[in-house]
């Protein structure tokens, strides 16, 4: 997958992490093949750490990383998810940057719990796409939905990934660095035709907007980077906030109701390119 500009270590400048020891770090995740998101929370993980001991990462023993993950746990109450990032990005950090012997990042163990995802009905779905006020984010919505696609796996579609011919979507490095192919459906080609030619971006499909990516004349895209995340979802907190369905929903949320098993028939979602319901 194209990746949009990788994540720079220096732009963050917390006093206790040295700008060499973080950029030894991102390296070594990128040399580890991890993606940008990543490398992004496993450096947050390790400047967290130093903020909070206010020391540098090289001066911690086993005792700071017994106290901090103690706070993380029991005076932050953090998530298990949210316990396993920072966990993960120490460990390698420890492990991999600055090569020290912590008993205690063996000792924390950590439940797994597997909660079914909130899933939405075809109905609030149709209620999504049909608030949402631009051709840009609703067609981003129904093509997220009507592929179940991933968030960034979303926004870094390109023109030369559709195969329309064969109704086939290629979609580059997914969870995993896995690639695959998706089907096509009829309605999402459309409405992602009837989108492009509002842009016709050579590359990004969901191309970042704005003055400085636009030639002002032609109306024609240039821009080299996908749409933000930032983008998205603001966007969708604004229609779920004007949209109370009682629950929280994300853009996860429209993935997790294509994955569920109880998930009707492509027929039965259908829309047109203008995304009124056939």
């Amino acid at each position: 997958m194209s990746k949009s500009k990788r994540f720079n270590p220096s732009k963050s400048n917390p006093s206790f992490f040295p700008e060499s020891l973080r950029k030894r770090l991102s390296d070594d995740l990128q040399l580890q093949g991890m993606a940008d998101r990543t490398v992004k929370a496993y450096v947050r993980a390790v400047r967290q750490l130093a903020e909070f001991l206010k020391r540098s990462p090289e001066e911690v023993c086993d005792d700071h990383i017994r106290e901090y993950f103690l706070h993380l746990k029991n005076d932050r109450r953090f998530a298990n998810g949210s316990l396993r990032v920072s966990l993960a990005g120490i460990r390698f950090f420890y492990r991999n940057t600055c090569r020290r012997e912590f008993p205690s990042l063996d000792l924390l163990r950590l439940q797994s719990i597997n909660a079914l995802p909130e899933v939405i009905t075809i109905k609030q779905v149709h209620q999504i796409v049909d608030a949402t006020t631009t051709l840009r984010m609703r067609t981003y919505f129904w093509t997220v939905y009507s592929l179940g696609l991933r968030l960034n796996e979303g926004l870094h579609l390109q023109v030369g990934d559709i195969d329309a011919a064969r109704g086939l979507v290629h979609i580059h490095r997914g969870k995993g660095a896995k690639d695959r192919y998706i089907t096509l459906p009829t309605s999402t080609l459309l409405m992602l035709r009837e989108y492009w030619v509002t842009h016709r971006n050579k590359r990004w499909l969901f191309p970042a907007d704005g003055r400085n990516h636009t030639l002002a004349k032609k109306g024609v895209s240039v821009a080299k980077t996908p749409m933000s995340e930032a983008a998205v979802q603001g966007a969708m907190k604004l229609i779920t906030t004007k949209i109370d369905f009682g629950k929280k929903v994300s853009l996860h949320t429209l993935r997790a109701f294509l994955c569920h098993p109880l998930t009707r028939s492509w027929r039965e979602l259908e829309i047109h390119p203008t995304g009124s319901r056939s």
